[in-house]
């Protein structure tokens, strides 16, 4: 029943659009929600169900990789302890989070996993932390105390004993990488036209209407679990370039003690939860979705004026920020180049 599904949503979307063109879409589930890849078949040899097949064993493969979900990925594994093969895929995601962290300063430490379950914001329920417990976490965890690079034995194994143990946590960036992997397997196959969207989106060239990729921006409005989906603030356009689209906020994950909000955005370096005015940041990034998502969770550890700082200072980015002001309403900021419809 799935796969007649799957075959007539190609037939719906091939009867709409014009005949030099053929686009599909491919849905599933990957790293707890689901994921949509739409792509324009023009021009690509490799059939239909092939490519499906192809996203879903790159996406496992992440999941068996990457996820600290899955109790045998490798990084559970090696958060648990045990030495594990040193697959491509295992360094380059070390490597890039690591360079993440020395350009961001510590702003964004992906071997701060104890902190976050310390929080209850990580992979284990966490309570409400002492001074004393942030404190002895913060000295014995961080990126700060580990290589730039991973030592491989001559076994070919990378073995957490070697760099004293750490415990990694790569939700800050795992789903804009998921979305590089799956975008450049489709780039490799001949696809120009193309909507990645695992969570964070990554898109390039035109809508199977022949328009630009359109995402909505959610309103910053705290939202319990299973609340139903906020009014948008404005729709944003690709303009038909290639980017990678990233939202981070506090507004989804955070708890209320004393009258007080905490949210999952923890800043590394202090070891609480953000206390500034910042709401939502989205990050467009010519580069990568990796780099999208990485960047929207860094603006949401600065705050608002650092954040709009470090967009203006890069020129593959482009950013709009949703921020509170004194008197309690909402306010927003965007860099120049990017394009929101109301």
């Amino acid at each position: 029943m799935r796969k007649q599904l799957y075959v007539l949503a190609l037939l719906l979307l091939a009867s709409c659009i014009p005949s030099r063109d053929r686009y599909i879409q491919i849905s599933g589930y990957a790293q707890g929600g689901t994921y949509t890849v739409k792509l324009n078949m023009k021009g690509v040899n490799v059939q239909a169900d092939q490519i499906r097949d192809n996203v879903d064993a790159l996406l496992l493969t992440i999941d068996t990789t990457l996820s600290g979900y899955n109790k045998k990925s490798l990084i559970s594994r090696f958060n648990a302890g045990e030495a594990v093969p040193a697959t491509p895929m295992f360094l380059e995601m070390y490597a890039m989070s690591y360079g993440f962290w020395a350009s961001s300063g510590g702003a964004l430490d992906f071997a701060a996993g104890p902190l976050y379950n310390a929080w209850g914001f990580g992979f284990k329920n966490g309570s409400f932390p002492s001074e004393e417990e942030i404190s002895a976490i913060l000295a014995k965890n961080g990126m700060k105390l580990l290589p730039a690079t991973l030592p491989v034995g001559e076994d070919g194994m990378v073995n957490p004993a070697d760099i004293g143990f750490p415990q990694l946590n790569y939700n800050a960036i795992a789903q804009g990488y998921s979305c590089d992997v799956i975008a450049n397997y489709l780039y490799g196959i001949g696809v120009k036209d193309m909507l990645v969207d695992i969570g964070e989106i990554w898109c390039d060239g035109q809508n199977p209407s022949g328009e630009p990729w359109a995402v909505g921006i959610d309103m910053p409005v705290d939202q319990a679990p299973g609340d139903e989906p906020t009014e948008l603030k404005g729709i944003w356009s690709s303009e038909g370039k290639p980017c990678g689209i990233v939202t981070s906020g506090n507004y989804r994950k955070f708890f209320i003690r004393d009258g007080r909000k905490y949210a999952h955005t923890i800043d590394p370096l202090t070891g609480y939860p953000v206390q500034h005015n910042l709401l939502s940041a989205t990050v467009v990034s010519s580069e990568s979705a990796a780099k999208a998502d990485a960047l929207a969770t860094w603006c949401m550890v600065i705050g608002l004026e650092e954040a709009g700082k470090l967009i203006e200072a890069d020129e593959s980015l482009e950013g709009y920020l949703v921020y509170e002001a004194p008197d309690g309403s909402m306010k927003e900021w965007a860099s120049s180049g990017f394009t929101l419809k109301r």
